[in-house]
């Protein structure tokens, strides 16, 4: 009788298993790219002063620290850099202060084809006078140290060049930067 049971059982699940279709892989990458924009869209108005977004490659580890969130971009990394550029450019709480890997500085196209290109697309939606320039270490540290206390939204890309990474470090608008009392990342 249990035989028969676990029998039924088994050739139950295979039967559902089988029968549940999987969605198009355009369905499946238009619900990634709708989901992170709207995720931080949502969260945006949340954020403020010490507060981290970061856009990364595909290597980047997923952290599984509380304080820190994780989004993934089906779109090319440059294009995710300008959307959330142009989320906190249009944002009246906030601003940010720009850092890259100063590894970045030192990739060749002989080591790693294709970063010439890359580092101009780059360009286009940056300006390189906005980009402060710090060791990976040093900024990875510095991530583990705020997400202890502030939320980081860290979204991935499909990118897959080494050092990549842009890390906007969140900064109350008080107005005028100058006279700003936020405007150090302390």
């Amino acid at each position: 009788m249990n035989k028969r049971i676990i029998i039924y059982c088994l050739l139950a699940n295979l039967f559902l298993s089988c029968s549940i279709q999987k969605e198009p892989a355009t369905e499946l990458q238009t619900q990634y790219s709708a989901k992170w924009q709207t995720a931080l869209q949502e969260k945006l108005p949340l954020l403020g002063h010490r507060n981290w977004i970061v856009i990364t490659d595909m290597a980047y580890p997923l952290q599984a620290k509380e304080g820190i969130t994780t989004l993934y971009a089906n779109e090319p990394y440059t294009e995710v850099l300008g959307t959330v550029k142009k989320m906190l450019d249009n944002s009246s709480h906030v601003y940010a202060h720009t850092y890259q890997d100063k590894e970045l500085s030192f990739l060749e196209e002989d080591i790693c084809p294709g970063i010439a290109n890359l580092k101009e697309e780059m360009k286009k939606v940056l300006s390189p006078s906005e980009i402060m320039h710090i060791e990976h270490d040093n900024l990875i540290d510095r991530l583990d140290s705020i997400s202890n206390l502030f939320e980081v939204v860290i979204i991935k890309t499909g990118l897959t060049k080494p050092y990549t990474s842009t890390f906007l470090s969140l900064i109350a608008n008080t107005g005028t930067i100058a006279d700003n009392p936020y405007s150090t990342d302390g």
